[in-house]
This record gives structure tokens, C-alpha cells and sequence, in this order.
């Protein structure tokens, strides 16, 4: 699917509950976001997981333990469970040292489902370690195998920011671009990079957009949001939401507010990283005061998701400044609190902005070109904005329950071409 289709009536086949098993190896589900290593997937796998089970499915989201006060199973509701297993020491671990321990982590998983007598209909997996696991699963449980890949290898390589992406996770990705049963990108862009870079093939793949949940992203009255927050009325406020990876290109937005020092008003507010002595958020604050920007950059550290609403409901922009996005969820949230969006051209962002409506987009990518156009979404009247409910509205398809929907349709279209394979295979062999 190109888009979120509307979706055809169920059979009674498709009605049935589904078992899914989730792999999110590297980072957990329930971890805390805008941290090192959690960010839109957690949210994704999150929400995702949520809306599926609301639907009667039953999901169980395998991931490492973080944390040796883990429990074992945390519920998100009646039918999704995260289930911490072990691979590795507890504790933070750079992703490429978890791939020794995957075995390790297939052991306890297959520990797991025997204790638990469990089956399932098919596996998804997020990110190429999670893809790993699901490639031995898919050949031990003979189901089918999604993978969902969320960032790639060799597209974070060709952007040439931050550390380069090692040739194991290039040629993982490869070999589970060519044995997986179902692709799904979320963008057609990732799609085409599929293509370009893994050779992956058309008829594998599908499009499915991320999701918004619009009952915690709604707008708040801007007044009463900057009184509660600590802001001026009179202040512009630029907002950014996101981890500190290099990727992201919060350097060139710490770059950018030099050039915009003729409004004095102008503050830009950061929210995310893993605290004040973390490497990366030394570096930034070291980065803004030498660009003699210090007084005007706020850095609010992490901040709870259900307090995200707020700041982007009082904020003036949010931006997007990033090298790479798979998909770019901080948008949607942005846009679903009625808050418009620049964003460098990455991602969904051609697809969720409306250009000069509800955002901007940045073709050139330098810091003075995200100035610009941040200066002149600053100037520009306000009518030539859309509203507040009107760039909200902008965004309604995003909601989970289509992305849930479409997600669905999926799963019972792989079932059905991996049972007709089977099926085949099994009609070839009678036959010899």
C-alpha cells in the first residue's frame, strides 16, 4: 500500500485474533524517550502494539533487559506485553555489542515459549538486531517474517554524519531485505532507498505511514500553556524535540539562531538527551555558548510524553533540522497541537507539511537557510497560516486507528501469499 487505503470489509478468517511477536531487541517500548537509543520507534512499537490489541489481537514485544529491576512482563493493556529477556550485561550497551549476544537472546526466548506453550501467526520486527532474531525465529516457527527497519545502514552512511554505520549492519540488512517475507517502509522515499541501496524488490514491499495519537496530541490555549511553562507572551519560541544524535542536526540549528539575532524576542527550547553530563549535551551547551547564544537556548532535558502537548502548544514553530528521518513523528505531533513545522526536506515531511499553510520545508540545508526561513515564517501575517484546528485537522489521517488498520490488512495479505507458497511447495512435492 502507497498510503492509508480505506480498508475492505474482513472475512471470517480475518476476524480471528492474530498472534504477533515483536522483536525490539535494542530498545525497550516502555524506556524513556529522547534518551540514547529511544525515540520514534519506542512511540511507534508503543502505540502500534496498543491500537492492535485494542482490536482483540494479542501482541508480545520481546526486548532486552535494560534494567535489572525489569519485571519479566509489564502489560500495556488485556492483550500486549513488553517481555524483558536477557542478552548481554543490564544496563545501556552500544548496539553493535549486543549483536555477540543475540543467540544468547534466542535461547531465553525459546526458553520462554516453551515454558509458556506459546504459538504465533506471524513475526515483526523492528530495526536490523530485532531482524536478526526474527530470521531464526521465521525458520525454527516456520511463520512469516515482517521487518520493519526504521533506520538504514547505508542511507545514515551516505549522509556522512556522525560515526559510520558498520559493514555487519549493511549486510544483515541485506540478507533480511532477501529472505523476509513483507518490507514495510514508512515512507515511499524509504522505499525507493530500499531499492537503490539493498536491492530490494517492489513487490515486497509496502508503504505505511507512522501514526499520531490525537487524544494526547491536542492543542492547549497558547497563553495558558507559555503561564504554566514559564514563558513570555512577547517571546518567539522555537521548539526542538528529539534525541541529540548527531543525525538530528542540532548543530546547525544552534547555528542557525546566529543569524536570526535581530529578533531579540527569539528563544529556542530544547527537550530531549540523556541529561546534563551526557557527552552530547555537554557538547551542545558548549556549542551555544561559544555561538554567544547561551541566554537564548534553553536545554529542558527529557520530558514525560504526556507534558509534550504543552511546550508544543506554546511554542511559535517546531523544528525539524535533521540529515536523516525515517519518518519524522515529532512532526505529526506538532502539527496534531495545531503548531506549525519547519523541517529540512527529510522523511514524511513532503507528505504531512503543507507548504506556507502549516510549515515550511528547507530544500538547502545549511544554517543560514534554516534562519531564513524560520525569519520569514516569523514575519509572515498570520493569515497566510492556516488555523490551529484547521492544521490539526491537516494530520487526522495519521491517527493510529488508520495506521492500526492498515497494518492489519498486512498481516492477513502476508499470511495469505506465505500460506499460498507453502501450499505450492507442498502440491511440488506430492507431485515428485
Amino acid at each position: 500500500m502507497n498510503n492509508v487505503r480505506g480498508i475492505r470489509k474482513q472475512s471470517a478468517v480475518e476476524a480471528k485474533q492474530l498472534r504477533i511477536a515483536m522483536f525490539s531487541i535494542h530498545s525497550c517500548p516502555v524506556g524513556e524517550l529522547g534518551t540514547k537509543d529511544t525515540g520514534g520507534m519506542n512511540v511507534y512499537i508503543r502505540e502500534l502494539a496498543s491500537e492492535l490489541g485494542h482490536r482483540g489481537h494479542r501482541i508480545d514485544i520481546y526486548t532486552r533487559i535494560h534494567d535489572p529491576n525489569d519485571p519479566l512482563v509489564i502489560r500495556l493493556n488485556q492483550n500486549v506485553r513488553v517481555i524483558h529477556l536477557k542478552a548481554g550485561k543490564n544496563g545501556h550497551m552500544h548496539k553493535l555489542a549486543i549483536y555477540p549476544y543475540l543467540g544468547d537472546f534466542t535461547c531465553a526466548l525459546e526458553d520462554f515459549i516453551v515454558q509458556e506453550r506459546l504459538q504465533y501467526d506471524l513475526i515483526h520486527s523492528h530495526y536490523w538486531l530485532s531482524g536478526q532474531v526474527g530470521r531464526w525465529a521465521q525458520e525454527r516457527w516456520h511463520i512469516p517474517h515482517m521487518v520493519m527497519f526504521h533506520t538504514l545502514g547505508a542511507v545514515k552512511n551516505r549522509t556522512g554524519v556522525g560515526t559510520a554505520e558498520p559493514l555487519l549492519r549493511i549486510a544483515t540488512e541485506k540478507q533480511l531485505v532477501k529472505h523476509c517475507d513483507r518490507i514495510i517502509a514508512a515512507t515511499q522515499r524509504e522505499k525507493d532507498e530500499l531499492t537503490q541501496y539493498y536491492g530490494a524488490e517492489s513487490e515486497k514491499m509496502s508503504v505505511v505511514p507512522c501514526g499520531v495519537n490525537l487524544d494526547l496530541f491536542r492543542p492547549e490555549e497558547k497563553n495558558i500553556a507559555r503561564q504554566k511553562l514559564g514563558i513570555e507572551d512577547n517571546e518567539n519560541i522555537l521548539l526542538y524535540v528529539g534525541r541529540f544524535a548527531a543525525l538530528k542536526g542540532l548543530d546547525r540549528l544552534l547555528k542557525a539562531m546566529t543569524y536570526l539575532q535581530h529578533h531579540r524576542d527569539l528563544k529556542l527550547v530544547i527537550i530531549g538527551g540523556d541529561g546534563d553530563k551526557a557527552p552530547e549535551s555537554i557538547e551542545l551547551q558548549r556549542l551555544s555558548s561559544e555561538l554567544g547564544i547561551g541566554n537564548r537556548v534553553r536545554f529542558v532535558g527529557r520530558t514525560e510524553q504526556d507534558s509534550l502537548p504543552r511546550y508544543y502548544s506554546a511554542a511559535d514553530f517546531l523544528v525539524v533540522p535533521s540529515y536523516h528521518e525515517s519518518f519524522g513523528l515529532v512532526a505529526l505531533e506538532s502539527l496534531a497541537c495545531g503548531t506549525p513545522v519547519v523541517a529540512t526536506e527529510v522523511g514524511a515531511m513532503d507528505s504531512i507539511i503543507r507548504e506556507g499553510k502549516t510549515g515550511c520545508i528547507v530544500r538547502d540545508v545549511t544554517p543560514l537557510a534554516i534562519a531564513k526561513a524560520v525569519d520569514d515564517f516569523i514575519s509572515k501575517p498570520l493569515w497566510e497560516l492556516e488555523s490551529v484546528s484547521d492544521i490539526r485537522d491537516s494530520v487526522r489521517k495519521f491517527q493510529w486507528a488508520h495506521i492500526a488498520d492498515a497494518m492489519i490488512e498486512e498481516y492477513w495479505s502476508v499470511l495469505g501469499d506465505y500460506n499460498y507458497r507453502y501450499s505450492q511447495r507442498f502440491s511440488e512435492s506430492m507431485a515428485r
